[in-house]
């Protein structure tokens, strides 16, 4: 296998930069490699910046100030500085977003590990990983991003990498409290407020927080298009005396968030979208998201000596949802699906009169489904850690940990039927409970892992291996067996035992200079139908960070070679919504990222100027043909780019910061993507064009405890098509400007 050749290029363009960069700087001034690199906390992967930038594969710190920078309630927003993140919008508001780490499928985000305070956070991350929660953004004070090499510590998924959410951490100080609200466009709110306080021995934190909007899309006359949503979660720790010998700390984490959203499946023709894009058919004016999660979280924490340290964590979470939404149209005895009407208006006119409430319907034309489900997960993780100095100076730091995981999907849905009459729903017929979906798919996982690290004088080596042992069950009780008797089901499962390795190093010139890079198998679960193989690939990542001056950044070339693609049946891209899974065959994935960061201004200027740049190239293509599961995907030749990637985005960013105010601008390229197999030449690719959307905010510091603030979201007001599923067409968020107050103390 050849590596290709734009990575190739950048290989011998970093080692001639590396040797260049040799002669200049002194090793003898190197103070990073004077410095353990040992941080086991109990909620991080990364825990600060400087981390980060010495890993031994790419990774990325989402600081507290960076996300307070724009005040974002939208996770897409909070990540597109992020290099080697894609993702494509749904809702507009990012409370079910689709992201992608380094090419992998973005739908529902399900093929990417996600955790919140180091725990798996999706609703059933093994069994049925579309994360139709995500946690809020607002609440969080970090979000770490790690890519590459070195992923052996988590999963189940480690071929694009891990997304790992901060929640607010408990104060250090005696007292601390926090209060934050905005009011804006759309009749859109946010209150965030938290209070806490530690001593020796005790330490609380609460927190409450409340976002709502009425939503940008115009539906009848005056109808909610938006969504409300509330979250509380409190902290409580005890914990030794400082000057214990052995420290540790016992720490309970209760987390509840409710969402009421007017979400829906259904968007809009082409044609439609091109004259009133924030338009909302009749049709949707009844689907309804109705959401809850909760988690309950152990932690305790002991270090038995300095150097040897042990964190356990127990949880459980829980989402139960029902997404009462349009499902299809019914005239004539004759069904037909939202994405087939409004892809061929004229051939469905009747169809589509009834979709938008301009004619009447016979009864039960509008089939509405309850796709009622509820998640558990729950576990007990634990990881230790030990690390010494050799006799030769070298350092030595082993990392060991093991997890037992269960999760289930339990669905139990059904279908109702209405009529549309002068634009207004009503109901003709409720459907049988358990009709549409009477199942629990489940997951027993057993996973761990070992570390190891190395570092003698400017080298740091991690050698590390993961094993994934799974049992995937599903127990169908059938359409006509609501008490769920065991005679009238039927069960199928499927089991898998993986050994996940990697390898990465770093090689430090200075503090100015680095060089890291790696090799790790990428993989993720199958699904429960017996036989089927899990996705596999096999990733190579190269990279530089560097300093010179105010300049700074780095850039990684990678390329990710996969044997099995593993594609689902999600109804988010199109499907039935089965979430059964389809090989996909070979793929190629290879990429540049790239990230600069500029002050034009010196360090001790009165006025900062800041401004940063990211860049990502994503060249996803398949190296088989294939026809997709439900044509979800069409008609695959070899070739064809991966639907759903852009090959091109980029982010610029830039800040006036002054001890009194506080400008920031930031402007995002988001490059076309095809929602259908094709190279643009023969089929249709279903393309979403490019878009171009700049963000800004200010802060007035009125003193070191108020300020003031201002957002203003889609600058110039660009009307862009953000994605053409689930059906339709759907817009993303027009301009939209808040403003509001934040209290520190």
């Amino acid at each position: 296998m050849q590596m290709p050749r734009t990575i190739a290029i950048l290989i011998q363009i970093n080692l001639l930069f590396s040797f260049l960069n040799a002669q200049e700087y002194t090793l003898a001034t190197d103070t990073i490699q004077k410095l353990d690199e040992v941080i086991i906390k109990a909620n991080t992967i990364l825990g600060n910046k400087y981390v980060a930038k010495n890993r031994t594969g790419a990774s990325y710190y989402l600081s507290t100030e960076e996300l307070g920078d724009f005040g974002y309630n939208d996770i897409n927003r909070a990540l597109k500085a992020v290099p080697g993140v894609n993702f494509y919008e749904e809702d507009g508001f990012g409370l079910r977003p689709n992201i992608s780490l380094r090419g992998t499928s973005p739908q529902r985000s399900s093929k990417i590990t996600l955790m919140e305070d180091g725990v798996l956070i999706a609703p059933a991350p093994y069994s049925s990983p579309a994360a139709y929660y995500f946690p809020s953004v607002a609440r969080m004070e970090g979000i770490e991003i790690l890519k590459g090499s070195s992923q052996v510590q988590y999963g189940p998924f480690t071929t694009g990498g891990v997304i790992n959410m901060i929640s607010t951490a408990l104060p250090e100080e005696k007292l601390k409290a926090r209060f934050q609200s905005s009011y804006g466009s759309y009749n859109s709110s946010q209150i965030n407020t938290s209070i806490g306080q530690s001593s020796e021995n005790f330490s609380y934190l609460l927190e409450y927080l409340s976002m709502n909007s009425d939503g940008f899309k115009k539906l009848n006359s005056s109808d909610n298009t938006g969504f409300d949503s509330t979250d509380l979660m409190g902290k409580f720790r005890v914990q030794s005396d400082k000057d214990s010998k052995t420290p540790q700390f016992l720490e309970l984490k209760y987390h509840f968030y409710d969402e009421l959203s007017n979400e829906t499946y259904l968007g809009i023709t082409q044609e439609d979208f091109n004259s009133t894009p924030f338009l909302r058919y009749a049709a949707s004016q009844n689907d309804e998201m109705d959401a809850n999660q909760k988690q309950l979280m152990l932690t305790h924490s002991v270090d038995f000596t300095p150097r040897f340290k042990i964190v356990t964590n127990a949880y459980k979470n829980t989402f139960s949802r029902n997404w009462y939404k349009l499902d299809k149209v019914t005239l004539d005895n004759v069904s037909r699906s939202l994405e087939t009407i409004l892809s061929n208006p004229t051939e469905y006119s009747n169809y589509l009169g009834v979709l938008k409430g301009t004619l009447n319907s016979e009864k039960d034309a509008l089939v509405l489904r309850a796709n009622n489900r509820t998640y558990t997960a729950k576990g007990i993780q634990t990881k230790v850690d030990l690390h010494w100095y050799g006799s030769s100076g070298g350092f030595h730091d082993v990392e060991v940990g093991a997890r037992y995981h269960y999760d289930e999907e339990d669905r139990f849905q059904w279908e109702d039927g209405y009529q549309i009459q002068n634009a207004s729903m009503l109901i003709t017929s409720k459907g049988a409970k358990g009709a549409k979906g009477n199942r629990i798919t489940s997951a027993t996982a057993f996973a761990a892992y070992v570390l190891y690290k190395y570092k003698f004088n400017n080298l740091t080596f991690t050698p590390g291996l993961r094993t994934e042992s799974i049992i995937l069950k599903r127990l169908d009780y059938g359409s006509s067996n609501p008490n769920r008797n065991l005679a009238g089901s039927n069960s199928r499962q499927n089991s898998i035992t993986a050994f996940i390795p990697g390898a990465g190093f770093n090689y430090t010139f200075s503090n100015q200079l680095s060089f890291f890079g790696g090799i790790h198998k990428g993989f993720s679960p199958p699904g429960n139908a017996p036989g089927e193989k899990p996705e596999e690939s096999v990733n190579y990542e190269l990279g530089s960070r560097f300093a010179k001056g105010r300049l700074s950044g780095e850039w990684i070339a990678y390329f990710n070679d996969y044997t099995n693609l593993l594609g689902s049946d999600l109804a988010a891209s199109g499907g039935t919504g089965s979430l059964d899974q389809f090989n996909a065959g070979s793929v190629h994935v290879s990429g540049v990222e790239v990230l600069l960061n500029y002050n034009f201004a010196s360090v001790n200027a009165a006025v900062q100027l800041p401004f940063s740049f990211a860049y990502t190239l994503t060249n996803a293509l398949f190296q088989s043909n294939f026809g997709s599961n439900e044509d979800i995907w069409g008609v695959v030749s070899t070739g064809d780019r991966v639907p759903y990637i852009s090959k091109n985005q980029w982010t610029l960013t830039a800040r006036i910061e002054h001890k009194k105010y506080e400008l920031n601008l930031s402007s995002r390229l988001n490059g076309s993507f095809n929602t259908q197999a094709g190279n643009g030449i023969n089929g249709s690719i279903e393309a979403v064009p490019s878009s171009f959307i700049v963000d800004f905010s200010a802060k007035y510091h009125i003193n070191s405890h108020f300020r003031l603030t201002a957002q203003m979201v889609n600058l110039f007001d660009e009307v862009y098509l953000a994605s053409r599923v689930p059906a339709g067409y759907r817009p993303g968020h027009p301009f939209g400007s808040y403003a509001g107050v934040q209290f520190n103390w």
